[in-house]
């Protein structure tokens, strides 16, 4: 069943993200498409980071994470966070007060506060608090569907 259960989740077309944090002092960044919106009042969203992922521990823990939405024209960040490096060394970024790195060049980005975490099974439904959202530039999103990359088809 698990094959296909997955072929059929990937029919779905998602959204593509980083969500990043910092984690004994360094930044982390996670690919992830499990992204949604949840409330408006309060402001929230939720992800979820898989328990088998490298970087779990970092997000478990984080009190404080970056969602930015990426943009069709990010691929290369894309493989660079998907490789065991960081994808940091080249990639321009800021730091908010409570310390997440903020990339400078994708489509929106959310800095959030945990809100909540919820077993999620294989993954961890965490819950973030909206403190600041922002529309950073024009641009098509990138999305994942059937286990790839993509645009939108105009």
């Amino acid at each position: 069943m698990s094959r296909a259960l997955r072929d059929a989740f990937g029919q779905f077309a998602t959204g593509v993200t980083l969500v990043t944090t910092r984690w004994n002092g360094a930044p982390v960044g996670m690919i992830a498409n499990s992204f949604s919106s949840v409330s408006l009042d309060p402001p929230l969203v939720l992800w979820c980071p898989a328990r088998a992922a490298r970087r779990f521990a970092a997000f478990a823990g984080a009190d404080h994470f970056a969602i930015h939405v990426l943009a069709a024209d990010q691929g290369t960040l894309v493989n660079r966070f998907l490789r065991a490096e960081q994808g940091f060394d080249t990639t321009g970024f800021e730091v908010n007060g409570q310390g997440p790195p903020l990339l400078t060049h994708c489509i929106a980005r959310f800095e959030c506060e945990t809100w909540a975490r919820h077993d999620g099974g294989d993954h961890l439904i965490h819950v973030g608090r909206v403190l600041r959202a922002s529309l950073l530039r024009d641009g098509d999103p990138m999305v994942f569907h059937k286990g790839r990359y993509g645009t939108l088809a105009p």
